[in-house]
């Protein structure tokens, strides 16, 4: 039997990918079967509805020192920034109004934003506005993460970016991978929506440690996953290697599809900036969601965790309808409701 009749009749059966699926997939120089087949079941499974979800970068500063990143702590060139947590609430109503039911709220790991604030601003958030609200600050105790839940967030973001312990402590010098696990542990124990994901093409990485990604997405079966490319910066120690690849991503974005048939996954920005259709190609490979930044843009210029940051010199209005006019091209329709899992029967919001 050959390798795609195979791995056709596991698709066929609902059947998991063993390593050698997965590789032989990343490998293979014709990418139709495994594009057409992750888009088939992103139609299935999810329906032609694109989400939107309104992301809000509330403050650069960062504790970490990941090497790839350019809020690294010790970077000096970073023009660092901080908005008041009444602007917070304020931007995220802002985010309700252009009817968009999801705001995403990012920061570095901005010590200055303790858990009973960050809790108190999802409450004032949740009463005010009828959206369903997105963490993405970080590692933190499973006690403060169960504070932010009993605030009323639905949904946590924590990236693996990478399945590879080894790899994992080349990128984040400061930091754990066993850690990084117990968080994302610790938030599906709790009730959240989970977000995971990864990063492609970052530098050490192997083949090998991108079938173990998604091999990590396969046993965890979040409910989103965000899958970029890595992007060379001109201030981190990264700086000399080269950006990861447009095709490599979207073959990982398609294998996090079919591993994962039920979970979010975005077209991200990362993609559009590497690729001037990137997030077009990754809607048609597997993806069901985008999200517009709303970050204000005094301060979305100095969000730079990457360079060259697609959209970073658009207002949030005209990023929103572009985005709208984007999906619409491809055929699929923008999402009227809050786009739960659907491993989770919530869609009525909490």
């Amino acid at each position: 039997m050959t390798d795609i009749k195979r791995i056709e009749n596991k698709l066929k059966n609902k059947d998991n990918l063993v390593r050698d699926d997965v590789l032989f997939l990343l490998e293979s120089s014709d990418d139709t079967f495994l594009f057409e087949n992750a888009d088939r079941i992103r139609k299935e499974q999810m329906g032609d509805e694109v989400h939107l979800r309104g992301l809000f970068e509330f403050s650069n500063i960062c504790k970490r020192n990941c090497n790839y990143c350019g809020l690294r702590h010790d970077n000096k060139q970073q023009h660092r920034y901080r908005i008041k947590p009444d602007d917070v609430v304020e931007q995220a109503l802002i985010i309700a109004s252009y009817n968009i039911k999801t705001v995403v709220m990012q920061s570095g790991e901005d010590g200055f934003f303790t858990t009973d604030l960050l809790a108190d601003i999802v409450r004032r958030i949740k009463k005010n506005a009828d959206v369903a609200v997105t963490l993405s600050v970080g590692e933190k105790t499973k006690d403060e993460y169960r504070t932010l839940f009993d605030a009323g967030a639905d949904r946590y973001l924590l990236r693996h970016e990478t399945a590879s312990e080894s790899l994992y402590e080349k990128l984040h010098p400061d930091s754990l991978f066993k850690e990084r696990i117990r968080c994302i542990e610790d938030l599906f124990d709790i009730g959240f929506q989970v977000g995971m994901g990864c990063m492609v093409g970052v530098p050490y990485q192997t083949v090998g440690d991108m079938v173990e990604d998604i091999m990590l997405l396969q046993k965890y079966q979040p409910d989103m996953i965000g899958i970029g490319p890595y992007i060379s910066g001109s201030e981190v120690p990264f700086k000399d290697f080269q950006s990861g690849m447009i095709e490599t991503t979207l073959k990982m974005i398609a294998l996090a599809r079919i591993v994962c048939p039920q979970a979010h996954i975005p077209a991200t920005t990362a993609v559009g900036t590497i690729d001037e259709f990137g997030r077009e190609k990754a809607l048609r490979v597997g993806a069901n969601v985008v999200m517009p930044n709303f970050t204000p843009q005094e301060y979305k210029i100095h969000y730079n965790i990457y360079p060259n940051k697609r959209c970073i010199d658009e207002q949030a209005s005209k990023c929103n309808n572009c985005i709208r006019g984007m999906i619409l091209r491809q055929g699929r329709t923008v999402g009227k409701g809050y786009g739960h899992s659907l491993k989770h029967d919530r869609e009525k919001g909490r």
